[in-house]
């Protein structure tokens, strides 16, 4: 099978690396918004397990069929307006429910109509750059920081990275997770709190339907995740060189629309079981969109197939392969991930900055998503981009594009 022939160490460690950082840096919201609903512990589990399954289907099969990296993931920005729009509006386990379906509807319309994507296609690639470069260049101060609490790890992992990049570059990253498994096994040890091995079983809720949950929890939950993740994933997979041009109908290249709809509908089906939105993903992208995970471009879809194996894994095995994977170190964590970005986000920087006339406009997009502001409930990727178009929009419009020749 050509999967196996394209596999290499590089590839399934950036999968790996992927679904260490995408869900240890966010379960604990996935809990506590399970929670906000009353969730019994067997419907938390079957959060998990639908949340494991949606995503790692959605990302497996595609990334295996287009052999393009197909990255998708929870919404981590949604899983917090639920924690805190359900505790606040006292709403049942059913009518959560019933707005996880209504919004993943309006997902499945996006898609299917295909205008987000063609608003995506207008904004121009320093925009999008300057959005990557500031959703991912968080996770790269995180890496220092983490210096802060565990200043010898962090040190041994920088070290460790540096001589990988001089000596083995492609191999960088896993040398690096494995040297810090290894440090921290015989220096802290792991906090493993998971029990044993059991299945975890799909529990299914009849949702209800009103519209007070439409609105307080339906449409904020699906704004945030078309402005605070598919925005930010589909600037990942244009960044990447992965994307359609557009117009294009067929051939080379991700087709987002298409994307789109599959996490809606499967957002839909596994919605009763706990599937509250999925969509593209952006950090967990960029992991296994770079050079870090295969220097070739056409075999970098093996890293997005093994972190689906992996989340498929997480999804039947639940809580016990929660308890192992939270086990890890929250400065393991943090380091691995702005290591492992770093390509990226200079990729992204570069690209963003290269342009002197877009130039400024980037880099007020890259700093307002950097900032992390939240307005109106919704992230700073998406006012990172308002602030750069409005940028753009005042400086170029009106401006002829001739430019005269020098004497």
């Amino acid at each position: 099978m050509r999967f196996f022939r394209d596999l290499s160490p590089s590839a399934f460690t950036a999968g790996f690396v992927a679904v260490l950082v995408g869900f240890t840096s966010s379960v604990a919201i996935v809990f506590q918004a399970a929670q906000a609903f009353q969730a019994t512990p067997g419907q938390i589990a079957s959060w998990m397990w639908a949340l494991g399954i949606g995503m790692g289907l959605c990302t497996l099969v595609p990334s295996l069929w287009l052999r393009k990296p197909v990255m998708v993931a929870w919404s981590t920005p949604g899983a917090a307006v639920l924690a805190t729009a359900g505790l606040a509006g006292g709403f049942s386990m059913s009518e959560a429910i019933g707005a996880f379906m209504v919004c993943a509807a309006l997902i499945t319309l996006c898609g299917v109509t295909g205008w987000f994507e063609r608003v995506m296609n207008h904004l121009p690639l320093a925009i999008a750059s300057g959005l990557l470069a500031g959703v991912l260049a968080r996770f790269g101060l995180q890496a220092f920081t983490a210096a802060q609490t565990n200043l010898p790890l962090v040190l041994v992992m920088l070290l460790t990275y540096l001589v990988g990049r001089r000596l083995v570059p492609r191999y960088c990253v896993p040398l690096t997770l494995l040297l810090a498994i290894v440090y921290v096994a015989l220096t802290q040890g792991f906090s493993w709190a998971g029990g044993g091995f059991e299945l975890a079983m799909p529990v299914f809720v009849v949702p209800s339907f009103t519209l007070q949950a439409a609105i307080s929890l339906a449409l904020p939950l699906f704004v945030v995740t078309m402005a605070s993740q598919n925005l930010p994933g589909v600037a990942a997979i244009q960044a990447a060189g992965f994307a359609r041009p557009p117009g294009q109908q067929g051939g080379e290249g991700i087709p987002i629309s298409g994307i789109i709809t599959l996490t809606g509908l499967a957002t839909l089906v596994l919605a009763p079981f706990g599937a509250f939105a999925l969509n593209l993903s952006a950090i967990t992208a960029a992991i296994c969109m770079g050079r870090e995970a295969h220097p070739d471009p056409d075999r970098r879809y093996t890293a997005a197939v093994s972190c689906g194996a992996l989340y498929v894994v997480i999804g039947i095995f639940g809580a016990a392969i929660t308890g192992a994977l939270t086990a890890f170190p929250k400065e393991l964590i943090a380091a691995i991930a702005g290591l492992a970005l770093l390509g990226t986000i200079g990729s992204a920087l570069a690209t963003a900055l290269r342009d002197e006339l877009h130039r400024e406009a980037a880099l007020i997009t890259f700093l307002v998503t950097l900032s992390g502001v939240v307005i109106g409930g919704v992230g700073s990727a998406f006012w990172g981009v308002v602030a750069g178009a409005l940028a753009l929009l005042v400086q170029q419009v009106g401006k002829s594009r001739f430019v005269p020749p020098r004497p």
